[in-house]
């Protein structure tokens, strides 16, 4: 009976027992109204900087389609002068 108590590890078994200690605690703490509020609070925090993040994304959105609108239109300007330009010297050389 000593031989079999002899070959258990204790270092292991105390490392196995602190284990399923902390875990217990772990969940219980987790588990608690506390902890719970955190939870919630920080939950709350990460839907306001969604928020945030989406407003700024449509103001960008918003920007990005204005510059591009603006951008046709002076290239669709630049295209009616070249054409203008392009028929003034068919004119000339006739």
């Amino acid at each position: 009976m000593l031989d079999v108590l002899k070959k258990i590890d204790l270092k292991s078994t105390g490392l196995f027992a602190a284990g399923v200690l902390f875990g217990t605690a772990g969940v219980k703490i987790l588990a608690s109204k506390d902890a719970k509020k955190v939870y919630t609070n920080a939950t709350a925090a990460v839907l306001r900087a969604k928020d945030c993040v989406m407003k700024t994304a449509t103001n960008i959105q918003a920007n990005a389609e204005d510059i591009y609108a603006e951008a046709q239109q002076i290239n669709e300007e630049r295209e009616a002068k070249d054409a203008e330009i392009s028929d003034e010297e068919e004119v000339v050389e006739e």
